[in-house]
């Protein structure tokens, strides 16, 4: 009976044995079923290329960055971010384009119309949400930017040039002829130069052009446009934005008012502008890269056409050149220098 009573016991302590090995085991399969399912979470592979450097496509750029890791696209957690900056060189675009290309990425984000074109030139597969173009259409990256083929979007920054003219027109009630500089390599500003002509003359004023083919022109051409004009208009223009300083100098020199066409120009010694926010237009491309990434279609996405701006307008420098800022313009304004 003592034999029987301890087979059982030992039966029952095998028993226990294993149902608690087999919880156990059970346990640890489930951790690692989740574990496997955590570490199967797409990870994105994005490449960014900006043409060159200055403040405004440095702020866009910052802008996709944060707007990105705002999206659910965060740098060294779900995402791998390349990031490449051709300054300003045309063979280095076409050799940071291919790099890219190759990383086979989910996405490619050019920042400015000569990037796009370099990295549309290397790839018709892989998705383009180009960020700061002006005019995609003028420079030939699609045929339409509400129903673009092949493989681009992105956001056009269309300048708001009637609303600008006529802010001109207000702060500087004598001028009579405008003189417009711009990069004669940037596609973009050509067409920038073709509007604002059309609505300058629309609104009565004599437009020159000036076309320069380097910054080292840049001193020159303003000293020269400074004896023959009003008023000095840079448009969006990413040789002139480079530069934009040497610009500034020159007009000082002479007295003359600056006419921007970009917000962060206004700070850094034009007049004033109706200008976009640069930061925000980088939020809102990494907001168009987030929609592409998460469509199951194949489907090329319309451009965010951004076409409104803020008036902006620097007071410490119209104070220099003794001009007065209408009191209705100063209401409505985000005023930069001065008190």
């Amino acid at each position: 009976m003592k034999k029987l009573s301890k087979g059982i016991a030992g039966l029952a302590f095998f028993l226990a044995l294993g149902i608690g090995g087999y919880l156990v085991g059970l346990q640890q399969g489930t951790s690692k079923v989740a574990t496997t399912t955590t570490s199967t979470q797409k990870h994105y592979t994005i490449g960014i290329l900006q043409y060159i450097s200055h403040p405004s496509l440095d702020q866009i750029k910052k802008g996709i960055i944060d707007g990105l890791d705002k999206e659910g696209y965060t740098d060294g957690k779900n995402a791998t971010i390349t990031f490449l900056n051709g300054q300003g060189d045309q063979s280095k675009l076409k050799t940071m384009s291919q790099q890219l290309v190759s990383e086979n990425p989910d996405v490619l984000i050019p920042i400015a119309t000569p990037a796009a074109k370099a990295i549309a030139n290397e790839t018709t597969t892989i998705p383009i949400v180009a960020g700061a173009i002006s005019d995609p259409v003028g420079s030939g990256l699609v045929t339409s930017v509400t129903e673009p083929t092949g493989n681009i979007t992105g956001v056009q920054n269309k300048a708001p040039i009637a609303d600008q003219i006529k802010l001109l027109k207000e702060l500087l009630p004598d001028a009579k002829t405008i003189g417009v500089i711009y990069s004669a390599n940037e596609e973009n500003s050509k067409s920038y130069v073709k509007a604002i002509t059309e609505k300058g003359t629309e609104a009565g004023y004599e437009i020159k052009s000036y076309a320069i083919q380097s910054s080292n022109d840049l001193a020159q051409t303003v000293q020269v446009m400074s004896q023959e004009t009003d008023v000095i208009y840079v448009p969006q223009d990413n040789g002139i934005a480079s530069a934009f300083q040497t610009l500034v100098n020159e007009a000082n020199k002479a007295k003359k008012p600056v006419f921007v066409s970009v917000d962060n120009m206004v700070e850094e010694g034009g007049l004033a502008t109706v200008g976009q926010d640069q930061y925000q237009l980088g939020i809102r491309t990494a907001k168009l890269v987030a929609k592409v990434l998460k469509q199951t279609s194949k489907t090329t996405l319309p451009f965010d056409v951004v076409s409104t701006g803020n008036v902006i307008v620097n007071e410490e420098k119209a104070k220099e050149l003794g001009i007065t800022i209408p009191e209705d313009v100063l209401k409505d304004a985000t005023i930069v220098g001065g008190d």
